[in-house]
């Protein structure tokens, strides 16, 4: 069993150093020497030697030494040798040792007395420490602080051990009378904690006799004083209202540190809107005064967790979270964002669109490199703010419409289609928004936010007047027709065959660029985010935005071009009243359909139109053709219909959500009618009285019984160990975040006594044992609770092994229990979680990691397996369910949630129905760490065949 040790040392394996030299430096007078040589016995014996012939060396030649750096050290040798025999005895020769820690507590010099003071506190041995308490009592009237200090730890070090209570009898009162005379604040604070361990009535009894002086204390004490509210308030829980106005009155002292423990021990004490509303105006301040951004994190997570449980409170501190946006940091800008959006109301939203309105004016100085990334946050906070509360559409949506043409295709994407919802949802702004969009359309330069903002054109013109300025605008931003001429195709060919030699080693994309003198070149492109500044084709007109992205290839925009054109020009048919305006209207569309389908099948372009384009262009040209009554309806209705379809049914999942999040923390049908005034108040403040209420109504809601469910408990029940080992261990599993604790219930089946019964653990993946548990001693057919707590670093599927080890009399050799391996299941980490099509996407494209699972289930029903995925990874399906409605004997969804740990697992579910009606397919993991791909496939890949 290895042994706890207070030190770690590097030792180099490669030039062991030999127990002759070491005795031989030690013998002799050249301190650095002997240093090193101290050094080298340590390194030794930690990494399993014995050394037993160099004890009396030391003895005689280390203990006289005065140098400091030799104490020490030579203190540090004394820690780690074994003072015990094989029966647990004090070895004789340790009595020498005693005689030199009562010289060192009896020094001249304080930092001798006080080194030796803090080894006290790693000396387990009674029979050691029992000669020297006088020594160490003298110590704590030392006029030096750290001295008394040291002696302090070492009262309360030797109190805790087995034996303690009977060596130092009156130790807690004689702490209770040093705490009222000490002023030095570190040896203050460690009378307190001794008090707090070792006697906690008293250490109580001593913070209600000085109430009033508690925002005077020392920050250290302060801080002992919120572990000791926390310790008693959690065992008594009727007391808190004393402690909750100590807590109130910390909340003003200079410390961040004490304020912020103050917020939180508040929050997690009471109830009450007084004490809620005093925690989160101390996080507010501390959001706003602190310049570490990972501080201002951190008080966002717990401003976060506030407004989950107390909506109504956190309300009224929206504009003080919202200053936490001064921040040049993302991360905090991003999560002040997601906090105030759950808490607009229709009382504070004009307040919150207008500090949003501020912001995004501010991002156009562009002083910042991130700006874009931030502009998108905020057009998108405002666009949740519009839908929810639609009176302040009118307010934003032109402002917002002046980054249309915003270099940041992301920031320009989001306004398009904030636009797009708008002006379905607010019928009244649609003639405003038309004339805008005409206005400012030449300034777009994104093909996407084009393709949208022509969908929106072609839907939402419908007076004559908006129709013909729909018309002009696209041939306006299409240009002059025909897209090239036959000469340039001719020098368009030369030229192409140059640039593609001189380019061979161009791996990426060919586009079409336009040179000065009229001929087309190729060049690279990266992405497609915008095209360069406009220029010049047959050397006479500016081309448009439009003309521009078709030059480069992208017959997709050509396409809802088309659409477009087509649309305008069925609904002309019916608000122009003079047939010829009508046909000359048709017949220009037909010439710039024609004009396309020539540019995509001409060899100026380094690729053709694709079949696809190509086909709905030819559509586009038979339907204005020959236009029937029942095509008419399908392009000028049914389109508007399903987005408007699309709209609802998004509004619809929306507000289930919101009902299902309502009625969690509701377990009762009846509202709850509290006769404020009539509650007996037995002398108690307001705050005390506010928390009684609110303790009353948490309990009569059943939320205080919600923790204890005792199905749950049986559940994370393992057994360790079989029924007929000598030893039975059982654990109870409890994970929380980033902690996992094992509550070992160890029994002993035997006759015997078993002694230095240990619980030994190992464990394997991101999972690190904090402390290893103490031997104990175990009588026959009794039983012990054994804790062990486990840290979690990330997401990753753990494993938990290791051994229960023991001693009987009888046998001197030790005896090993194999206990069953503990696994860790990844879905205690991941929860469901909502985000964008958008977002999804872009961390589709960005993250490395993938896991590639094929489906192999008995399951037949395509959406009964989503179901079931869903279920067994605790995921969220991203996908509309009207999208995954009817039999169409293939399925493909997007599943998305987040881990405690900040990270996204995405899931891509693909299946097909085969002939013989199994399913086949894959579901692909994608995330940003290794861990949570591979433990979320191995989850899959044991749970996908149903019903296991």
């Amino acid at each position: 069993m290895e042994k706890s040790c207070s030190l770690l040392v590097h030792f180099d394996k490669g030039t062991p150093a030999i127990a002759n030299e070491i005795r031989e430096a030690l013998e002799g007078n050249d301190v650095e020497a002997k240093i090193d040589a101290m050094k080298k016995a340590i390194s030794l014996l930690l990494n399993g030697e014995t050394l037993p012939q160099l004890f009396i060396t030391i003895v005689r030649y280390v203990l006289p030494s005065e140098d400091h750096t030799v104490q020490k050290l030579l203190l540090l040798y004394l820690e780690i040798i074994e003072k015990t025999d094989a029966k647990g005895r004090v070895l004789p020769e340790m009595i020498l040792i005693c005689q030199n820690l009562r010289n060192n507590l009896q020094h001249p010099n304080e930092y001798i007395r006080g080194v030796t003071l803090r080894f006290l506190c790693r000396l387990n041995e009674a029979e050691i420490i029992e000669p020297l308490i006088p020594s160490v009592l003298q110590n704590l009237e030392h006029r030096h602080p750290y001295i008394r200090r040291n002696a302090i730890l070492a009262m309360m070090s030797i109190y805790k051990l087995p034996q303690g209570e009977q060596i130092l009898v009156d130790a807690p009162e004689m702490i209770e009378q040093l705490l009222s005379t000490e002023q030095d604040p570190s040896a203050k604070r460690n009378a307190f904690l001794m008090l707090f361990t070792c006697a906690q009535e008293r250490a109580v009894n001593y913070l209600l006799t000085n109430v009033d002086k508690v925002s005077e204390w020392g920050e250290l004490l302060q801080m002992i004083v919120l572990d000791l509210i926390r310790k008693v308030c959690r065992t008594n829980r009727g007391e808190k209202g004393r402690y909750i106005k100590i807590i109130i009155s910390l909340l003003n002292v200079p410390s961040t540190a004490v304020v912020y423990e103050c917020a939180g021990t508040l929050v997690s004490l009471s109830y009450a809107p007084t004490a809620i509303r005093a925690a989160a105006n101390t996080y507010c301040q501390l959001l706003l005064s602190q310049s570490d951004n990972n501080v201002k994190l951190i008080v966002l997570d717990q401003l976060n967790e506030l407004k989950s449980s107390h909506r109504e409170v956190m309300a009224d501190m929206f504009m003080d979270i919202l200053r936490a946006l001064s921040s040049p940091n993302l991360d905090v800008r991003r999560k002040t964002l997601d906090i105030v959006l759950e808490l607009v109301t229709n009382r504070n939203i004009n307040e919150v669109v207008l500090t949003l309105k501020k912001e995004v004016v501010k991002t156009q100085n562009g002083e910042l490199e991130k700006n874009g990334e931030y502009r998108q946050m905020l057009i998108q906070a405002i666009h949740s703010c519009a839908v929810k509360f639609p009176e302040v559409a009118s307010t934003v949506v032109h402002l917002l419409m002046d980054f249309l043409g915003d270099s940041n295709v992301a920031s320009a994407t989001d306004v398009i289609v904030f636009v797009r919802e708008i002006i379905e949802t607010n019928p009244k702004l649609r003639v405003s928004i038309i004339t805008r969009l005409l206005d400012t359309f030449y300034q777009i330069r994104a093909s996407r936010v084009c393709a949208c903002a022509l969908w929106i054109v072609g839907e939402y013109c419908l007076s004559l007047s908006e129709v013909e300025s729909g018309l002009a605008t696209i041939k306006q931003c299409l240009g002059e027709l025909p897209f090239y001429s036959h000469s340039e195709e001719d020098e368009g060919n030369d030229s192409s065959k140059k640039a593609q030699q001189v380019n061979s080693m161009t791996v990426s994309s060919k586009r079409p660029a336009i040179l000065s003198d009229g001929t087309y070149a190729t060049q690279s492109a990266a992405s497609e985010t915008a095209f360069s500044p406009p220029t010049f084709v047959q050397g006479s007109l500016a081309s448009g935005n439009l003309r521009s992205l078709l030059l480069t290839g992208d017959f997709f925009l050509g396409a809802v071009v088309a659409c477009t054109l087509t649309k305008l020009v069925l609904r002309l048919e019916e608000v122009q009243p003079s047939k010829v305006e009508v046909h000359k209207a048709s017949t220009q569309a037909l010439l710039i359909f024609v004009s396309m389908l020539q540019l995509g099948q001409s060899p100026v372009l380094p690729h053709p139109i694709d079949n696809d384009s190509y086909d709905r262009i030819v559509l586009c040209i038979r339907l204005l053709c020959n236009t029937s009554d029942e095509i008419r309806n399908i392009w000028l209705q049914s389109c508007r219909q399903s987005f408007v379809s699309m709209l609802t049914e998004q509004q619809l999942r929306e507000t289930e959500e919101i009902r299902a999040r309502a009625q969690i923390s509701h377990s009762q049908p009846d509202d709850l009618i509290d006769f404020y005034h009539l509650k007996s108040r037995k002398g108690m403040s307001q705050l005390e009285l506010e928390d009684e209420v609110q303790d009353d109504l948490k309990r009569a809601t059943g939320e205080f019984i919600k923790e204890g469910d005792a199905a749950n408990k049986l559940n994370r029940i393992l057994q360790l160990t079989g029924f007929s080992d000598p030893v039975y261990a059982e654990a109870y599993v409890t994970v929380h975040h980033y902690d996992i604790v094992l509550d070992v219930t160890v029994i002993n089946r035997t006759k015997e006594t078993l002694q230095n019964l240990c619980l030994e653990l190992a464990t394997m993946g991101d999972l690190k044992l904090v402390e290893r548990p103490q031997n104990n001693t175990l009588a026959p057919e009794s039983s012990k609770k054994i804790k062990a707590c486990i840290k979690v670093s990330s997401t990753e599927t753990g494993v938990i092994f290791g051994n229960i080890v023991y001693e009987t009399s009888n046998v001197h050799e030790r005896t090993v229990i194999v206990l069953n391996d503990i696994h860790i299941d990844i879905m205690d980490y991941i929860s469901p979680a909502v985000c964008s099509d958008g977002a999804f996407r872009t961390m589709w494209a960005e993250f490395e990691w993938e896991n590639k699972v094929a489906v192999n289930t008995v399951i037949q029903d395509e959406k009964e397996f989503l179901d079931h995925i869903m279920k067994s990874t605790n995921m969220k399906c991203l996908t509309a369910p009207s999208a995954l409605d009817g039999q169409c004997g293939f399925l493909a969804a997007n599943l998305y949630a987040k881990s405690v740990f900040g990270e996204d697992a995405l899931v891509n579910v693909s299946i097909e129905k085969q002939v013989d009606g199994k399913l086949s397919g894959y579901i692909r993991i994608r995330s940003k760490t290794q861990g949570i791909a591979l433990s979320l496939g191995d989850k899959i890949t044991l749970k996908q065949k149903g019903g296991i």
